[in-house]
């Protein structure tokens, strides 16, 4: 059987479901997350965008083809031109300014993740990177869905919906679904030995979402 994105998933498994079904996660989906839990992380998320932009413009770089580099400069393009500033208007309904955001210090959690994700792109291939945004870029679209299909979600007058409906919107499934397609065709032809050696990318990666979270409730301790 050719391993695939759900093959390197399952490995993880016990990291994996500890991102997806985090404390953090738990009280967006049951509207039980302290405010100030959530206006942490969405501080640092905006910093987490500048440098997953970042590492989209490396995707170019590392690109080898015009298939894969117009791929990169799309996602860099949509983080630039779009997603920017729809974070900073949510940031706004959530009584953060911007100028706030560009005078944030980076937390500690955001230091390590997006450092990791650019190191792991400086030192190997195109691939490495994308196992590396992987957790990010699939895991919220897979988070989304799993808040969707708790009966413990609250769905009426939750402060977190917009959130959770942006990720569960067509529009970032689909670009998590051609992620998954992007990262099942390449890994289909790497060696046991180089498999081995994403899948601890994979792992470590996800491990710095988890923490990524707990920042956000740390933040009200």
């Amino acid at each position: 059987m050719p391993q695939s994105f759900d093959t390197i998933k399952n490995v993880c498994s016990d990291q994996w479901q500890a991102y997806i079904q985090h404390a953090f996660v738990t009280g967006v989906s049951e509207a039980t997350l302290p405010a100030a839990a959530f206006r942490h992380y969405l501080q640092q998320d905006y910093l987490f965008l500048i440098h997953f932009a970042r590492a989209w413009g490396l995707a170019v770089y590392k690109s080898r083809d015009m298939n894969e580099l117009r791929h990169s400069l799309d996602n860099l393009k949509t983080i630039v031109d779009t997603e920017m500033g729809l974070h900073v208007t949510y940031c706004r309904e959530w009584g953060i300014d911007a100028a706030s955001l560009h005078n944030l210090e980076e937390a500690p959690e955001t230091l390590a993740y997006t450092r990791f994700v650019l190191d792991c792109g400086h030192r190997g291939d195109l691939l490495d990177l994308h196992v590396a945004l992987a957790p990010c870029l699939i895991g919220y679209a897979e988070v989304a869905d799993w808040i969707g299909t708790r009966s413990q979600t609250v769905t009426t007058d939750n402060p977190y919906q917009a959130w959770i409906d942006m990720y569960r919107g067509a529009e970032y499934q689909q670009a998590a679904h051609q992620e998954r397609l992007w990262l099942d065709a390449r890994l289909a032809e790497v060696s046991p030995s180089r498999f081995e050696q994403l899948t601890t990318t994979f792992r470590d990666a996800t491990r710095l979402e988890s923490a990524f979270w707990q920042m956000g409730l740390d933040a009200t301790r």
